[in-house]
């Protein structure tokens, strides 16, 4: 059974930066897919960024040069390291890990998901 948890998430001006972290278990990040995903009131879930088993990184255009996503050595924890925050990033940002995803930054019944983490960015 997979779990994740994140932390991180808090409240910044725009222009400042904050970290997610997100604890897994019976997830390793060399095996299968981590991604962040974020849904703001209103408007559905969107992928924001993925790690794929073999390191490589997927970006949303619009966080692409901003956002930086990570996972540890020990493959059980990621993260999401957000700078040059902007009020539109404000969301409820989960951590999201699957072994069979069909495609990058597209949500699916293959995915486990966190509870979330709230985002508030003001201008």
């Amino acid at each position: 059974q997979v779990q994740l948890e994140e932390s991180g998430g808090g409240s910044v001006q725009a222009g400042g930066s904050l970290r997610l972290s997100c604890v897994t278990s019976g997830f390793d990040c060399g095996s299968g897919h981590l991604a962040w995903f974020r849904q703001a009131p209103g408007k559905e879930r969107e992928g924001v960024a993925e790690i794929n088993r073999y390191g490589y990184e997927t970006y949303h255009d619009s966080v692409r040069g901003r956002f930086s996503i990570s996972c540890d050595s020990s493959g059980r924890m990621g993260y999401l390291v957000m700078d040059r925050l902007k009020p539109e990033d404000t969301a409820l940002y989960y951590c999201a890990a699957s072994y069979t995803r069909r495609y990058s930054l597209i949500a699916d019944e293959t995915y486990y998901w966190g509870q979330g983490t709230q985002v508030t960015v003001s201008s």
